[in-house]
């Protein structure tokens, strides 16, 4: 079975969240590779590392809303500067692990950004992200 995506990137700073998100990925064969990245500094600096190389960088981000050094929305501050190309190659997705309604509306302003997903990543998410549902 092929994958629907040949990279993914997970921003969040709780490192078993992190594993739940990947081993979900990986075992329901939604992506050949799963960067896991546990601040949003860190997403920041890979993405603009291989901007130049599409081959490197993820179609789907992940990125949790509350972490201590730079939230979710920081880092959609951020990504909203980089350039044209890479973000047209990035799907975005907040995750949280609260329903904030201040959240949700602040997560469907940003073009960029998909749908407020609620935390674990499940599998359901995935297909829906997988056949354009999301």
């Amino acid at each position: 079975m092929k994958t629907p995506f040949k990279q993914i990137m997970i921003i969040d700073d709780n490192p078993v969240d992190l594993y739940i998100g990947s081993r979900m990925i990986i075992n329901n064969l939604f992506a050949e590779k799963v960067n896991e990245c546990s601040s949003a500094s860190e997403a920041l600096q890979f993405l603009q590392n291989n901007q130049d190389d599409p081959e490197k960088l993820p179609q789907v981000i992940f990125v949790d809303i509350y972490m201590p050094e730079m939230s979710g929305f920081d880092f959609m501050d951020q990504y909203a500067m980089l350039p044209p190309s890479l973000k047209n190659h990035c799907r975005v997705y907040i995750l949280s692990s609260s329903i904030d309604d201040t959240d949700i509306v602040r997560s469907q302003v940003d073009p960029n950004t998909g749908v407020f997903l609620v935390k674990p990543i499940t599998k359901e998410f995935l297909d829906r992200i997988a056949d354009g549902t999301y």
